[in-house]
């Protein structure tokens, strides 16, 4: 029996790694949750299963996972837990790597200070370097989030933690594969929460993809349809500059012009065209392994955002901005001049400016200096700043 230690047991974690391995023989799953306790003492009250609700194909029970570890209240548990892990994996979200937009760590980060300030670690970086600092055994890492070079860029982080902190880590016992993910998992609602009679049911549609740098430093699971490649970087810029990329300029934009959900924004014919030449243009910036998969892909990420049943909030595609604009935009811009994605960075300072004047702070890492930048007097540069692209106002201006 193999164990996968999984750090961040949000809803898209639930829908696609637990899932995947749920359907593998021989595995199991223990996860982390890094602040509250909430998901925890919801799953321990039915032995930590749950329904998993796939639109078109019916509900299914997942038991894959065995216990969850809250980090607050027993980080020496999650470092025991790293030691004996045979996989360790996370899905912490874009902000959960605290990285500059350079993809260097945040050493500034009052979280990663904290960390390296000797306090008992909080954050995934501190977790992963002292805990493998005590490993022994080869184990892989293994990064589930939206981020360019996801594995790359956690090592990265990792080591220059590793290195302020003087922990000594054997580097050539760990492998940190790049990976893509892809899955449309919405919040849970009370609706689905009444099909399916689970109060932890997690919604999600039929397709899901999964494609993983070949560099294991042991097992894995026999995960169905997991694609195994040699280079992840075609299908990663693929799925972050077309999928992703579209889903913030529908966000931004659709919230705007008064829509609450993926499938409203895109019966919206305006928005329908941006995004639609936004998958044209990004599709033209791709390597060119999948550059025939592009109108294909298209056609299906269309379907995919009309339907109804999944209620992808705007609002929730719209949080922590400042994390997602500079891998779904700002690259892409730079490489074609896109007048669609000059709209999309253009909506996203619409949006901090608007929020920030009606009082409202924004469900950001950057909040704070979100609110500071959209009340200067130029706010298109201080925005465009907190993402690396100050270079970019006069472009954004036009």
């Amino acid at each position: 029996m193999g164990r996968i230690l999984h750090f961040g047991l949000g809803n898209f974690a639930r829908a696609h790694l637990l899932d995947y391995t749920d359907q593998a023989d021989g595995w199991d799953v223990v996860g982390v949750s890094l602040r509250s306790p909430a998901v925890r003492d919801g799953l321990a009250k039915q032995g930590f299963d749950y329904d998993l609700c796939v639109h078109g194909e019916g509900v299914r029970r997942v038991t894959v996972l065995q216990d969850v570890l809250v980090a607050p209240e027993n980080p020496m548990a999650v470092l025991r837990a790293i030691k004996d892990a045979d996989v360790i994996s996370a899905t912490v979200t874009e902000k959960g790597y605290h990285l500059k937009p350079s993809g260097q760590l945040d050493e500034h980060d009052p979280a990663i200070i904290a960390d390296l300030n000797g306090r008992k670690p909080s954050t995934l970086i501190g977790f992963l370097a002292h805990g493998l600092a005590e490993r022994t055994r080869p184990v892989t890492v293994l990064s589930c989030d939206n981020r360019v070079e996801n594995g790359r860029a956690l090592q990265a982080a990792v080591f220059r933690f590793a290195q302020i902190a003087g922990l000594s880590i054997e580097w050539d016992i760990v492998r940190v594969p790049n990976a893509m993910v892809d899955r449309i998992t919405p919040a849970t609602t009370d609706a689905v929460r009444a099909i399916s009679g689970d109060p932890m049911a997690v919604p999600t549609e039929a397709f899901s993809e999964w494609v993983i740098e070949d560099s294991f430093a042991g097992p894995r699971p026999d995960w169905p349809g997991v694609q195994i490649v040699h280079d992840v970087a075609p299908h990663e810029l693929r799925k972050l500059r077309m999928l992703n990329g579209a889903h913030s300029l529908l966000a931004y934009a659709g919230l705007a012009r008064g829509h609450t959900f993926v499938h409203e924004a895109i019966r919206d014919q305006a928005l329908r065209n941006l995004v639609g030449q936004l998958m044209a243009d990004a599709g033209s910036t791709l390597p060119k392994q999948v550059q025939d998969q592009v109108p294909g892909y298209a056609s299906a990420l269309m379907a995919r955002f009309e339907n109804p049943d999944l209620q992808h909030r705007l609002d929730q595609i719209a949080m922590d901005g400042s994390q997602k604009v500079p891998y779904r935009f700002i690259e892409t811009l730079r490489e074609t001049g896109s007048e669609p994605v000059i709209q999309g960075v253009r909506t996203w300072i619409d949006y901090c400016v608007s929020e920030t004047a009606q009082g409202r702070s924004l469900n950001d890492p950057k909040s704070t200096q979100i609110a500071q930048a959209a009340q200067c007097a130029d706010p298109t540069s201080g925005l465009l700043a907190l993402v690396g692209a100050e270079d970019l106002a006069p472009l954004i201006r036009e």
